[in-house]
């Protein structure tokens, strides 16, 4: 018990480490664009299906399981604002840095695992190409500027199976629909769950690096460290919205 948890600080302390080392590269030339753009494309518009799919989803349950308690006690006018805002505040979020965790940080700590295994990365090295700069800072900083993209496109396919969701029982106008979402919302409800994005990104990002880039030797390793990359991230993104909750009821 007391090795895992010795073993569990040390780990934070070497990611801090690596993550240290991100800021200091993401300003030293060369600076790596077609590789940040082909990992933006294939971060960001390779997830768009498996992102609509899902946000789609979101929208029509949460619309069909909230619609009974809310006639019930005759709010069902305040269905398309309740809707709306918990898919902005904390549903889309939370849901959409999940599933980028178990898709994208998954998939770039088994791709620089097996680089590292069979020692690619050691070859770039030799090369004078510098690894970490090619490898991780483009990642990562393509992970922190896509992951926020697609929790505004899961928002808006959300909204749009909200309205689906609402007219399954109902008739209603889109642009009433719309015009009620939009004086339910305020800057604290958008600020806050598009600030919290950015950190989902760059941990999702991050946590595959780290993962893959310090693989051991052996293929048992890649799918180790993907595995690890998933669990790992996805624990970060519980404690990253909790401490953004807890920050912004405290000053907002």
């Amino acid at each position: 018990m007391i090795l895992a948890i010795k073993n569990t600080f040390a780990e934070i302390g070497e990611t801090t480490l690596f993550a240290k080392r991100f800021f200091k590269e993401v300003f030293i030339p060369p600076y790596e664009t077609k590789e940040f753009l082909k990992q933006c494309y294939v971060i960001g518009y390779k997830s768009l299906p498996l992102v609509a799919i899902t946000g789609f989803i979101m929208g029509l349950v949460l619309t069909l399981q909230s619609r009974p308690t809310l006639v019930k006690f005759g709010a069902e006018s305040w269905l398309p604002g309740m809707v709306a805002l918990s898919l902005i505040r904390e549903i889309a979020p939370v849901i959409t840095a999940l599933i980028c965790a178990g898709k994208i940080s998954s998939g770039i700590g088994a791709e620089l695992g097996s680089m590292k295994v069979t020692e690619q990365i050691d070859a770039m090295e030799v090369s004078a190409v510098n690894p970490y700069n090619y490898l991780v800072v483009t990642r990562v900083l393509a992970c922190t500027l896509m992951v926020p993209l697609l929790v505004f496109f899961a928002d808006a396919v959300g909204i749009i199976g909200g309205y689906v969701g609402i007219n399954i029982h109902g008739d209603v106008n889109f642009y009433r629909f719309l015009t009620q979402i939009i004086q339910s919302l305020e800057f604290l409800d958008l600020f806050p769950a598009t600030l919290k994005t950015f950190f989902f990104g760059f941990f999702i990002g991050m946590i595959g690096c780290y993962k893959g880039f310090n693989a051991s030797n052996g293929t048992e390793s890649v799918g180790q460290a993907a595995n690890s990359a998933v669990v790992t991230a996805s624990l970060s993104i519980f404690i990253i919205d909790m401490v953004a909750v807890q920050i912004t009821d405290l000053f907002f």
